[in-house]
């Protein structure tokens, strides 16, 4: 008995013996429950249809033994008779190893979440993969600077000193770069926003090709000619785009003149003739919408028609577009109908001779 009360550090062995097997079970528990629970979440998390499981699994596997032990060192020490100082110190210590701990369980929980994310979305979306990228630096950044700062205003420093401070260092350097920072949001609003995604034909100003990539800073586009165009994100949020991408159908306007010496029956049959042309394709492949004499021109009787061709597939249209014609020219040919071409007749009117007196 005597020697379970001899004091050590002002406490009896008793007290550091009693200290010594808080913090054994504390530490031994908590290893416990989180690495078994994070196991059993794994099992649990592979016939699970739903995601949330997978994230909180792997957010469990980010339990630090180190940082468990310091938390069970503080809970330990609650049975001993500390000086003030001491006891501050190791409680800030066990605070700050909480929050590290938290900080790791958050940000392995983001990382699962994204990952998982952009696998389901890598196919589908793709300009969404970078998107989440971008949110999950963004978080991550947000989630650590948090525990930055409420472990340094643990640890008694002036938080609202070093968050104003760098409110306007932060000031000074998005001044400093605020095309790159304008740059990095208009990447944002392209992928939130969706004007264009990856491997949309767009047409911007002069300049036309797919959509090759999209980044941080510039777009990228390859144009017909092989060439690759780079746009900075500013310039192509402030540019008018035309997205062949989101075409569903292609709306096909033609003109066809043919002579002045065409009898009135043959131009009555020409819309029908027309129609006919565009119709055979089918109503799973065209539309048609109209076929007019529309006027006389300087050198030719003018009929105007517009059909759709229900594909947005260019070359699509054009195997269309050349049957129409070629039947068009088969059904004049047979009908004696003459196509026009730039002409001018000149009609000379001779006058009877007079004889002198």
């Amino acid at each position: 008995m005597d020697l379970l009360t001899t004091t050590f550090l002002g406490n009896s062995l008793r007290a550091w013996i009693i200290a010594l097997g808080i913090t054994t079970i504390a530490f031994l528990g908590l290893r416990f429950v989180g690495l078994h629970a994070a196991k059993r979440l794994v099992r649990v998390a592979s016939w699970a249809t739903g995601h949330w499981d997978d994230v909180l699994s792997a957010s469990l596997e980010m339990t630090k033994s180190s940082l468990l032990l310091v938390i069970a060192v503080f809970l330990g020490s609650r049975a001993l008779d500390l000086p003030t100082r001491w006891a501050t110190v190791l409680e800030s210590v066990a605070v700050i190893a909480l929050l590290v701990q938290g900080g790791l369980w958050l940000s392995a929980g983001l990382t699962a979440w994204l990952t998982r994310q952009r696998s389901e979305r890598a196919a589908s979306e793709p300009a969404e993969v970078m998107t989440l990228g971008i949110l999950g630096v963004t978080a991550k950044i947000a989630l650590w600077s948090m525990v930055l700062l409420l472990a340094l205003d643990n640890l008694g420093v002036d938080v609202t000193a070093l968050v104003a401070g760098l409110g306007i260092g932060g000031v000074a350097v998005a001044l400093a770069a605020q095309n790159v920072l304008g740059d990095l949001f208009a990447s944002l609003s392209i992928v939130l926003d969706k004007p264009f995604v990856l491997g949309d034909f767009v047409i911007v100003g002069d300049f036309l090709g797919t959509v090759e990539a999209i980044g941080l800073k510039t777009t990228r586009v390859r144009s017909l000619a092989g060439e690759q165009v780079v746009f900075s994100n500013t310039d192509m949020l402030g540019s008018r785009i035309r997205n062949f991408g989101r075409m569903f159908e292609r709306r096909v306007l033609f003109k066809i003149g043919v002579t002045y010496q065409t009898p009135r029956e043959k131009l009555a049959a020409i819309p029908g003739v027309i129609r006919d042309a565009i119709e055979s394709h089918g109503e799973e492949a065209v539309r048609f919408d109209r076929s007019h004499m529309a006027e006389y021109g300087d050198f030719a009787i003018v009929f105007e028609s517009v059909y759709y061709v229900l594909s947005p597939i260019y070359n699509v249209h054009m195997d269309i577009q050349q049957d129409v014609f070629l039947r068009i020219h088969e059904a004049f040919q047979e009908r004696e109908i003459e196509f026009a071409y730039p002409t001018q007749t000149l009609f000379v009117e001779q006058a009877e001779a007079t004889s002198l007196p």
